[in-house]
């Protein structure tokens, strides 16, 4: 208002300035005739615009014409609900699983809140029995929007011993806290295959080998035929003795027709699983185990430290399971997968259909040396997944069983 004020006052004065000079101009006149010819000076100032508006400003000083109503704000703000910050949840360890490669984690809230909307999970994977260390520090992974006091995380590889795992609520305006992280046990056997020491045929990376026949020496092939047959004592590697197993990568390639590869760890305790997928044009693998003194000409199953089921698709398919240089034919369809259990402190070594979990054979073997995973391929690939947990379906058939004993040495024996 005053801003507005100032503006035709500014205007008006501008106005008048042509009509003022013209009365100083009238006043200076000498001569009373051409005086006279002026018009009436008076009347000339008065009609200059500039004294016909109000110098006096055209505001109040209590300004109260110029007051906000904040009417509808005040009531708006009074209509405003304002939600506490939800509590941190705690996880029941208890009702919390680690099962067929599935980590079930369950939580409650410390008091009842209809207010929580959704909940949010963080994990991440370490190998210390508690806050990963900051040499080892993974980054947590978020599961957000969980509508349930629980969730499964699924199709997890367990390629560390423990998990971490914090929850938190959310309300429709902000988060809480972070519950306390509680650290759950995710042992599994992990290995890689270990292509310092397969034969020169196989095309080995981490967790998959395929045979090349292009790929080996020729001379190797040569030295592996006229030592074909050899004995036991011929074989460097063929000792069957205990004592310490050797340093990985320390022994000599397989050679000969023993297409073979081991995995790079080993198996002294514990019940252990893993899977193997053939190709589909594979002819002819061998999936077991094998103490580390295997000798680099062995094929598996023809030794006595060698067990395994093997499959031939090459002429005729058989389908056999196979130890110490004999086999015993499974009247089964051979599986996409394979599963292979190991219960080395229990001496059973099982093969499994792996997407029924249906037994295929069991070995009953008394383990004196460490194991390793063993493979042998002819004309195409296998792959190896490992880090996984026992299935809860095997782990409910081992407890059906009953404690039957076998020999190392026969299939007469053992085996379903």
């Amino acid at each position: 208002s005053l801003q507005n004020q100032l503006s035709q006052c500014t205007s008006a004065l501008e106005s008048s300035e042509e009509l003022l000079e013209l009365a100083v101009q009238s006043l200076d006149i000498k001569d009373p005739l051409e005086f006279l010819e002026v018009e009436n000076v008076k009347w000339v100032v008065t009609m200059a615009s500039a004294f016909r508006i109000s110098l006096k400003p055209g505001v109040s000083d209590s300004m109260t014409h110029l007051m906000v109503d904040f009417t509808q704000e005040r009531c708006a703000l009074k209509a405003v609900k304002f939600l506490p910050v939800p509590k941190a949840p705690v996880i029941d360890l208890a009702a919390c699983l680690v099962v067929d490669n599935c980590i079930t984690v369950s939580w409650r809230m410390p008091e009842e809140d209809s207010r929580v909307d959704h909940f949010v999970m963080e994990y991440r994977k370490t190998n210390y029995d508690g806050l990963s260390r900051v040499k080892d520090e993974h980054p947590w992974e978020l599961i957000d929007y969980i509508k349930a006091t629980e969730y499964t995380l699924s199709g997890l590889k367990f390629d560390t011993k423990y998990m971490n795992v914090r929850v938190r609520a959310c309300n429709k305006a902000v988060a809480g806290d972070y519950s306390d992280p509680v650290t759950l046990e995710t042992k599994a056997f992990v290995f890689s295959l270990d292509g310092t020491s397969s034969h020169v045929n196989l095309k080995v990376e981490d967790s998959y080998v395929e045979w090349e026949p292009t790929g080996g020496k020729s001379q190797e092939k040569v030295k592996g035929k006229e030592n074909k047959g050899r004995s036991s004592a011929s074989s460097p590697k063929r000792s069957s003795t205990g004592g310490k197993t050797s340093v990985k990568g320390s022994r000599d390639r397989f050679a000969g027709e023993s297409y073979t590869v081991l995995g790079n760890n080993t198996i002294e305790s514990g019940q252990h699983y893993w899977e193997v997928r053939a190709q589909k044009d594979c002819k002819s693998y061998s999936v077991g185990v094998a103490y580390k003194t295997l000798g680099k000409y062995d094929q598996l199953g023809k030794t006595n430290i060698s067990w395994c089921i093997h499959v031939n698709n090459w002429l005729q398919s058989t389908f056999s399971a196979k130890h110490n240089n004999r086999s015993k034919t499974l009247d089964v369809p051979v599986p996409d997968r394979l599963g292979v259990y190991c219960n080395f402190d229990g001496g059973q070594l099982t093969f499994y259909n792996a997407t029924s979990k249906v037994p295929l054979y069991t070995f009953r073997i008394k383990f004196t040396q460490p194991l390793l995973p063993a493979f042998m391929i002819w004309c195409g690939g296998l792959a190896v997944s490992t880090g996984l947990q026992v299935p809860s379906a095997i782990k409910t058939l081992q407890k059906n069983e009953n404690g039957l004993s076998g020999s190392t040495g026969s299939l007469n024996n053992v085996g379903q």
